[in-house]
């Protein structure tokens, strides 16, 4: 089992700074797994309380200049490490303005992920600094609760207003109710409501639109006008719209009435998709 890689793009080091620190905001922990052309950042929902999930792809050639790996087989040709998001957040922090970023499975008496910067002084000699990640190999067997999430079909799929501007809202919101209400319909229109035995606020964004294949999966006989709607945790909620850095350059939300939302966002050439399960 080997891996190494290597960032030398300023752009490239920053955009995958960026999403070591979205995930560290999402996750407490996650899953790391590695194949020949993709990463993956994984958290199965039997890994968080209430069940909120989340899958964030990245494709290894638009971040990385060089990228070799030997899976467990030549048939499992895959490699999957949990870790603790923040130790990751926190060592890329530090490669701000690097020359070059070496990330590779070592062994230092445990197992680690270990991330090697090149920084440039003033006089322009270069120093190495060392970060030991630690992490727990995820053995085989386990590897079948870490597969990509199945979208269920949804009632109403629209996309997403500006996330800054919603989670102004929605932090407003937090200080009266710890529930949310997720209203949304095919005329494009997008409600986030409170209601407390004192006071209902809604807040509505209108004429957002609907994706093109927002329709097929819909039973025909559902009015464009019809509201389909989730109760979540109002903190789950937040805490997905606070680990989004910088808007995304595409953002669904699909509501599958009473049962869950699921986020699905394209940040660059970075995907995310997050689920929140309906309160019981």
């Amino acid at each position: 089992m080997k891996f190494r890689a290597k960032i030398v793009d300023a752009a490239c080091l920053n955009h995958f700074t960026r999403v070591s620190c979205m995930v560290a905001k999402l996750a407490r922990a996650c899953t790391l797994r590695i194949r020949p052309h993709k990463l993956n950042f994984i958290l199965p929902d039997t890994a968080a309380g209430g069940g909120v999930s989340m899958w964030c792809e990245l494709p290894q050639e638009n971040f990385f200049s060089e990228f070799q790996m030997e899976g467990v087989s030549q048939e499992n040709n895959e490699i999957y490490v949990e870790l603790t998001t923040e130790n990751l957040s926190r060592a890329l922090r530090t490669a701000q303005n690097a020359r070059a970023l070496k990330v590779k499975l070592t062994n230092r008496h445990f197992p680690c992920l270990t991330v090697s910067i090149e920084l440039v002084s003033v006089s322009s000699s270069s120093r190495m600094v060392t970060h030991d990640i630690p992490i727990k190999v995820i053995p085989r067997k386990l590897w079948k609760n870490l597969q990509e999430p199945t979208v269920p079909d949804c009632d109403v799929s629209i996309y997403l207003p500006v996330l800054k501007t919603m989670k102004s809202v929605v932090e407003k919101m937090k200080n009266i109710s710890n529930h949310l209400i997720i209203e949304a319909n095919l005329n494009g229109d997008l409600n986030l409501k409170i209601e407390s035995e004192l006071v209902c606020v809604t807040t509505h964004f209108k004429d957002l639109g609907n994706p093109p294949s927002a329709s097929e999966g819909v039973s025909q006989d559902r009015s464009p006008a019809e509201m389909a709607e989730v109760h979540v945790d109002i903190r789950k909620f937040l805490q997905f719209l606070a680990g989004q850095q910088v808007n995304p350059t595409k953002g669904v939300c699909n509501v599958v009435s009473h049962k869950m939302v699921h986020f699905d966002l394209l940040h660059e050439d970075v995907s995310l998709q997050y689920f929140i399960p309906a309160l019981s």
